[in-house]
Order: structure tokens, then sequence, then C-alpha cells
């Protein structure tokens, strides 16, 4: 076993060990919702529909209001040449409170894009900035969640800007 292995190995051994009232075992959100996108494809800006998801863990009590997030989404649209397909995969960090029923955040990450437009695929770099809010509904555990996103991506030498909304059910564990 290498070094790196073992020190792995060691890290997550203690921090399982650690008693759960120390709350260094994550805690989050699930998201799954749908989405609007206003996106750019070459010069052209098109509406898109589609669905988003993303995980955020909060791992650490002393940094109570900053998560990890992990986000997907994909958006469709059917063209005259062919349809058009987006996905985006990306991983940032995310800024939180709470205030009574709502929840707002802010978010900055950064990631890739797979775009297939009637056969032509490109996947260019991608960097997201937005913000949105949770709020708690009757059921336990359970919120909704408006969210607004600013992505800009390249194609070639051309700068493209996206913008999307979602909503949908929050599960927070």
């Amino acid at each position: 076993m290498s070094k790196t292995a073992a020190a792995v190995l060691t890290f997550v051994c203690f921090m399982f060990a650690i008693p759960m009232s120390a709350q260094l075992i994550p805690h989050g959100n699930v998201f799954v919702g749908v989405g609007y996108g206003q996106l750019t494809y070459v010069t052209n800006q098109q509406s898109y529909k589609g669905w988003e998801g993303s995980f955020e863990a909060m791992p650490f009590i002393r940094f109570r209001h900053l998560g990890f997030v992990i986000d997907g989404s994909g958006f469709y649209r059917k063209g005259n040449v062919g349809n058009i397909v987006q996905y985006n995969g990306l991983a940032g960090v995310r800024y939180s409170g709470t205030y009574g029923k709502w929840r707002p955040f802010v978010q900055g990450m950064g990631g890739i894009q797979h775009i297939d437009a009637g056969g032509i695929i490109y996947n260019p770099p991608l960097w997201d900035i937005g913000g949105g809010a949770d709020y708690k509904i009757p059921f336990k555990k359970f919120a909704w969640r408006f969210q607004g996103d600013y992505m800009r991506s390249y194609y070639a030498s051309a700068q493209q800007n996206h913008y999307r909304a979602s909503t949908g059910l929050v599960w927070r564990f």
C-alpha cells in the first residue's frame, strides 16, 4: 500500500471515529427540479427547457454557512437542422443562511459543458454565478427552491452567455 493511500485511509478512519455530536459527518441537501434556459448557441440566443439537480454537503460545523456543491443540468430544443442538447456539469461553493422559513444562498461554480447541435459536438469550459432561496414547506425535511444563474462559456473565440432559472423540491438531511 502506498503512503498516500495509507494517509487517506487513516484520515477516513479518524473522521468516522469522531462522535456524531461533533457534526463532522456531512449535512446538506439534494435538489431536483425543472429548468428554463436562455442559452446562446454560437451567436443565436434561444430558449430551452430541461432539468436541474444538485447535491450540497456542509461538512464543517465551524463554517456552517459554507457548502460544497455538485450541480448537473440538461437542456433540450428541437432545431431546424437537428435537435440541440446541452448538458452542464459543475462543482463549487455555496454560501447560505437561514431566516425563518427562508434559506437564501449565493454560489460560484466551474465545470464543463457538453453541447450536441445536430451532430456538431463540443465541450467548452463553463463557469456559473447564481443564487436563490429555499422555502420550508410543511413536510418534514423538505423545501421548495427558486434559483437563477448566469453561466459563461466560449466556443472558438466567441463568448457565450447563458441564463437559467429553475424550481423544484429540496430534501434536507
